[in-house]
């Protein structure tokens, strides 16, 4: 079993961080953060980014907050 990252996340470091999916799909198993998608108007709260698979370049926008669940993304590249 896997202990929880101690470092919480913080939406504004997340640029250019990596990912690993717990269960990969279609080979995609590592991915980027490429971008921080900035809110409207700009006194809000981070929501989303754009994440990249490695592998085979396709991007998904995603909540950043899903990056938190264990089940699903693990931190860095494993």
């Amino acid at each position: 079993m896997t202990q929880p990252d101690p470092t919480p996340l913080s939406p504004k470091k997340l640029h250019l961080s990596k990912w690993t999916a717990a269960q990969p799909a279609n080979k995609e198993k590592h991915f980027i953060v490429i971008k921080v998608i900035e809110p409207e108007p700009p006194a809000t709260m981070i929501t989303d980014i754009e994440l990249q698979a490695v592998h085979s370049g396709r991007v998904q926008v995603l909540p950043w907050r899903a990056l938190t669940d264990p089940a699903v993304w693990r931190r860095g590249w494993l």
